[in-house]
């Protein structure tokens, strides 16, 4: 895929990668972890992911596993996922059948 031209192109591009690792994660975790622990739990996981970030950023590091551009994608789909969770939809829908397969 070339690159966007246009600067809401290219946020669109990172919106559907976004969803597409949402809904990869989604189909691995399900809804149980979130809720679980609620909005202090999604918080939780946002500053882990921050804290790993400013460590490798901080140490010019490499990452061994997830790339600093999936982590910074994964910061955006909890904050989502905070969004779904408060206005209640994360609890109560569901994934269309044809993004389970």
């Amino acid at each position: 895929m070339k690159d966007p031209q246009y600067l809401d192109e290219a946020f669109k591009k990172v919106c559907a990668e976004m969803l597409e690792m949402f809904i990869k994660k989604h189909k691995d975790y399900g809804k149980g972890n979130i809720l679980d622990t609620g909005q202090l739990g999604i918080a939780f996981r946002i500053s882990d992911k921050l804290n790993r970030l400013k460590h490798l950023l901080a140490n010019k590091q490499k990452p061994l596993h997830e790339s600093i551009e999936e982590t910074w994608i994964d910061i955006a789909v909890y904050s989502v996922i905070a969004v779904l969770y408060i206005r209640s939809w994360f609890k109560k829908l569901e994934l269309k059948e044809s993004s389970k397969k």
